[in-house]
């Protein structure tokens, strides 16, 4: 991904992975890929992964389950 220099990286990660929710690709109920696969994924930093995974969170799109992971929510 070639990220734009002006939004900051875990803005347009987030973008990339809410666009990936609201059309589907992970559906209600589906983990979201781990800290670390979106750390690889995107090239961003594990604490930036971290950031873009608690902004779904807090936005109510996601949650998250001790030794589970984070999964979709349902609507």
């Amino acid at each position: 991904m070639e990220f734009e220099p002006e939004v900051p990286r875990w803005r347009q990660v987030y973008e990339v992975l809410r666009a990936r929710i609201d059309d589907g690709t992970y559906p209600p109920g589906s983990r979201v890929p781990s800290i670390v696969q979106v750390a690889e994924e995107f090239g961003i930093a594990n604490a930036t992964a971290q950031k873009v995974l608690r902004a779904l969170k807090d936005e109510g799109l996601t949650y998250t389950e001790p030794g589970l992971g984070s999964s979709v929510r349902k609507p």
